[in-house]
């Protein structure tokens, strides 16, 4: 399937009386080739805890065009289940992966796998074991080359289950498991920003890529105008000390991958390091940049979004053909931040062009 010069958006699901919010997908190929696209999809109202289950839609032209939604998976938490995670596994089964929402003291990560392309799931085991509010975004499942699976969490504390005590001061693990997503074990360490250092967020929204030397590459959003940034060499379990990354960002999360056949890194963010206008602590614009020497530098910023009224984030990328599919919410003034839902088809010539 010929990929334009430039990006394309190729879906966009608007908000509706039915489903006010449309948010943070995740996209898997399957074997025949169609594509399969995972979303949050909001019935109960628009915020984080309304009620909300997991919702597909299918591709059958390499995503140029999409069918219309069906259920992936029922609501079966107390608030809601949402921010789903499609991973192609070694294995060649798919894991299915999504928060499961019951409390503000109780938000854990499940998955589920499949092994004949998403026609049935296996029940779903917990991934994110301790009782505590995890924040674990769309699309950050993980598959180390090892065989190892990595899901990166934010850790909220929330003293007695209420929204009034639930802390917005995140630190950041990593759970993994070495048994194909049987058994999931914490992270050794648990970062945390400094006391020292003035945040209300701390280490938010966290993710991980491998890096070519084998180390592990965690960055997370914070409210001091950068991504933070922390490393690991034996697979996630420990880590060095956090320190800002040279991605200059608002209170928005980011996501890198790494490109099929240049092996160079992708980044997908909300660029504040001054090359374009942005206003402080608004999500836009949305852009692109690569980096060859794995993530110490980043070159070639490109502007996928910049209406200085958008609001851009929650990102996901999956690599098809020429280029990436890059999902995210599409938000403003008009119909919410959170509450539109679009995918861009990204030729990979473009990025750097």
């Amino acid at each position: 399937m010929n990929w334009s010069k430039e990006p394309e958006v190729s879906l966009v699901i608007e908000p509706t009386a039915e489903a006010p919010r449309n948010s943070e997908g995740s996209i898997v190929e399957l074997s025949d080739g169609r594509l399969l696209l995972a979303y949050s999809r909001f019935t109960g109202g628009r915020a984080d805890e309304a009620t909300a289950h997991i919702s597909g839609r299918i591709s059958h032209d390499r995503g140029r065009t999409w069918d219309e939604d069906f259920v992936l998976q029922e609501c079966t938490g107390d608030l809601n289940v949402m921010s789903v995670s499609l991973l192609r596994l070694q294995s060649g089964d798919i894991m299915f992966g999504y928060m499961v929402k019951n409390a503000w003291d109780d938000c854990r990560f499940y998955v589920r796998r499949s092994c004949d392309e998403m026609a049935t799931l296996s029940k779903p085991v917990c991934a994110a074991t301790e009782k505590i509010y995890h924040v674990i975004n769309n699309d950050r499942l993980v598959q180390l080359s090892t065989g190892r699976l990595l899901v990166p969490a934010a850790l909220h504390p929330c003293d007695d289950g209420t929204r009034e005590t639930w802390s917005s001061r995140a630190k950041a693990a990593c759970y993994y498991s070495d048994d194909d997503g049987i058994t999931w074990h914490c992270s050794s360490d648990i970062l945390a920003i400094p006391d020292r250092i003035e945040t209300g967020t701390g280490l938010q929204e966290p993710g991980v890529v491998e890096l070519e030397d084998g180390r592990i590459y965690m960055w997370a959003r914070t409210d001091i105008g950068t991504q933070y940034e922390a490393f690991s060499d034996n697979g996630g379990v420990t880590w060095s000390r956090p320190r800002p990354a040279p991605l200059c960002s608002p209170r928005s999360p980011a996501s890198i991958v790494r490109i099929p056949e240049t092996d160079d890194l992708m980044v997908v963010w909300n660029d504040h390091s001054g090359q374009y206008p942005f206003q402080k602590e608004k999500r836009t614009p949305l852009c692109t940049a690569i980096s060859r020497n794995e993530g110490r530098t980043w070159e070639n910023s490109k502007v996928l979004e910049d209406n200085p009224d958008g609001w851009y984030c929650y990102t996901n990328i999956t690599f098809v053909d020429d280029g990436a599919l890059v999902g995210y919410c599409a938000g403003d003034s008009e119909v919410g931040g959170l509450n539109r839902l679009k995918v861009t088809r990204v030729p990979r010539t473009w990025l750097y062009d």
